[in-house]
């Protein structure tokens, strides 16, 4: 279908259908359909901030469809985890998100600012010569370690609300900073163990599908080093730390990152695999470090 098609676009998506998509008998009846639920550029409300897609019920429906399918052959498409965590983020999910955030004084104060986070608007070089042991320095040498950016995060589009759409924003530019704290790394079986922290911790739909069908693609070995190790810590982690949500933290750039992964009770990972350069491959823990934490656990 063109609809699988139009998932290739790099633009906010929008359902496309060819006249043949569906085998509705009466051609007027089959135009009729076609033009109310497949709509490329006229939008049936208009759009509440910049950027916004709106999409009925099953727009919305086949784009969370349609990206689960893409992403399970090419995982690696930002743009399509972005969409498929909009369109699953349905019903009562990011409401809840929100109340926390209004149950939280800090949490508050992150709705009523609405900051961002990006090279444009945080000083990555200032936080880098604050002193080693704080969350600015750990954030921005974990970002240079993994080899990522803060600019990669892509702009909400599905969601209706225009608070709720940032609480979708705030989580998604969010995302390395939950990787900075629990001291995790980007890798595969990295990446499945935060997304089932996730899940603990927020609720999200998307978190949930990554964790559950994200390790098809694993190795015998990691796949294994997943359920027996890192799956159950990060539902314990998740599910008994304080919602990451309400964080606010540029408020928190100076503080010492063993102090906040104690306030946040955050449970140390087991042993995971650091890439050392860009010329050095992931190297897997050590017998040592294995079993120093077994002893831990």
């Amino acid at each position: 279908m063109s609809f699988l098609c139009a998932l290739s676009n790099k633009a906010p998506l929008r359902l496309n259908c060819s006249k043949n998509a569906f085998l509705i008998p009466n051609r007027a009846a089959r135009e009729k359909q076609r033009s109310y639920l497949f709509r490329r550029d006229v939008s049936s409300t208009k759009p509440a901030y910049e950027g916004h897609v709106p999409l009925n019920a099953l727009e919305n429906a086949f784009l969370a469809v349609g990206s689960g399918l893409v992403l399970l052959t090419n995982p690696n498409r930002a743009d399509l985890v972005a969409a498929l965590g909009e369109t699953t983020a349905i019903g009562p999910v990011l409401p809840k998100l929100r109340d926390r955030m209004l149950d939280s004084a800090e949490g508050r104060r992150v709705l009523k600012t609405r900051p961002r986070i990006n090279t444009r608007s945080v000083d990555m070089q200032k936080l880098a010569l604050l002193p080693e042991n704080t969350l600015g320095h750990t954030y921005v040498k974990w970002l240079e370690r993994c080899e990522v950016t803060p600019d990669s995060r892509e702009p909400v589009h599905y969601i209706d609300d225009p608070e709720l759409a940032y609480v979708m924003q705030r989580y998604r530019e969010c995302h390395d900073l939950y990787h900075a704290s629990l001291g995790i790394p980007i890798d595969g079986l990295s990446e499945l163990a935060v997304k089932a922290f996730e899940f603990a911790n927020l609720g999200l739909p998307m978190a949930a599908l990554s964790a559950l069908f994200g390790p098809l693609r694993l190795s015998s070995k990691k796949k294994e080093r997943y359920y027996r190790k890192f799956l159950p810590w990060a539902l314990r982690c998740g599910g008994s730390a304080q919602s990451m949500i309400t964080v606010f933290w540029e408020e928190r750039w100076s503080q010492d990152i063993d102090e906040l992964r104690r306030e946040l009770g955050i449970i140390e990972p087991p042993p995971v695999a650091w890439k050392k350069s860009k010329d050095i491959p992931m190297q897997e823990p050590t017998q040592e470090e294995a079993k120093n934490q077994t002893i831990k656990e």
